[in-house]
């Protein structure tokens, strides 16, 4: 029997959390997870990851597996709530460890946080296969994004993270650390060389106003309508799109603390002596240096 699939929509971030359950076993997986986070007064919410959690509950699903595409740069992850709430294993690609030297080196953190991966509880690679009840999870390597992003296939669905977004809106931007618009081609590229009948499931979409999101889209109207790669579009062309547009865009508002959080696998940064939790901000202040 082919996998159940619900997905649900978190508006303030436009992003889709997925969960798959196998309908023999029960046994399920939440692909990236979200948690509710006010930047201004720095408070965290749960009402986003309560909502798959019930329905976990109201289903009969045992989670076994908490799963990132990447670490995000527009939310914050749920996972290490629900791997308290369930006991269920965080994964993520290996490529988490170049994010996470990256960022600990331009957030300047200090010997405590190990750039490992230790925060996850697998790392995978691209062919892996995690278990699913009587259904398996294959990883998909799809760097270009970034340098962890992964894809989940499982039967004609997957999970593609934010390799490409709906046919409208395009593709991802490739100018974060590791970031790479001829890997992100070749990853679109092994996407659309699947079978005909395969589903994508978009991790965001940003629909017109007035337009419900998307949560998948079928892989033949990807590789002809997407706005910015279809299937005979070079890695030339694509590169020189991408760099065009990727200097245009503004710092997604939640990269910093977004990305402190998501390196920890949805972990917070150490409490201080007094139990408090800080995020740091680094300042760009080269205005302040200009000549008069």
């Amino acid at each position: 029997m082919p996998a159940e699939i619900a997905s649900f929509f978190h508006a303030p971030t436009s992003t889709w959390t997925h969960v798959v359950g196998d309908p023999a076993t029960r046994a399920a997986a939440v692909i990236d997870p979200v948690l509710d986070f006010d930047p201004v007064s720095g408070r965290l919410g749960t009402q986003a990851a309560r909502g798959v959690l019930d329905h976990l509950h109201a289903h009969g699903l045992d989670l076994k597996w908490i799963l990132e595409t990447h670490a995000h740069a527009d939310h914050l992850t749920a996972a290490d709530w629900l791997r308290g709430q369930t006991g269920a294993a965080v994964a993520a690609g290996a490529g988490i460890v170049e994010v996470q030297a990256a960022f600990k080196q331009r957030l300047d953190l200090d010997a405590s946080f190990a750039a490992d991966g230790s925060a996850f509880d697998r790392l995978l690679h691209d062919g892996d296969v995690l278990p699913l009840g009587e259904l398996a999870l294959e990883v998909l390597a799809t760097p270009g994004h970034t340098a962890d992003s992964v894809s989940y296939r499982i039967g004609d669905a997957v999970f593609i993270g934010d390799t490409l977004f709906s046919p409208s809106a395009g593709s991802a931007r490739c100018d974060f650390p590791g970031g790479s618009a001829a890997a992100l081609h070749a990853s679109v590229r092994r996407l659309y060389a699947l079978p005909d009948e395969v589903r994508l499931y978009l991790c965001h979409d940003y629909p017109a106003e007035g337009a419900a999101p998307r949560s998948m889209v079928p892989l033949p109207e990807q590789r002809e309508h997407n706005v910015h790669l279809v299937a005979a579009t070079s890695e030339a062309d694509f590169v020189a799109l991408r760099q065009r547009r990727d200097a245009t865009l503004a710092t997604p508002r939640l990269f910093w603390p977004a990305l402190q959080v998501n390196i920890r696998a949805g972990g917070l940064p150490p409490a201080d002596g007094e139990g408090r939790r800080f995020l740091k901000l680094p300042l760009d202040a080269v205005a302040l240096e200009a000549p008069r």
